[in-house]
């Protein structure tokens, strides 16, 4: 499968679920990878701190918190 840009206007070749996309303002494209790039680096924090159930917990709450702010900006 052909990886695309998540900020691409081509962004649904490779999601079967969802098959029409709108197309995103620059400013909501550039909120989108701001959210992502934030999440990535707390993500990163945390996991640098060793593993345990509160830090699994902690990267999945960040993961669903970037999910959902996405979300917000591609609905």
């Amino acid at each position: 499968m052909a990886s695309v840009d998540s900020a691409s206007d081509a962004r649904t070749v490779n999601n079967t679920m969802r098959h029409a996309y709108r197309i995103l303002s620059d400013a909501e494209k550039a909120n989108m990878q701001a959210i992502k790039d934030e999440g990535l680096k707390f993500h990163d924090l945390i996991a640098g701190m060793g593993n345990s159930r509160e830090i699994s917990l902690a990267k999945t709450k960040i993961e669903e918190a970037v999910m959902w702010g996405v979300k917000h900006i591609t609905a």
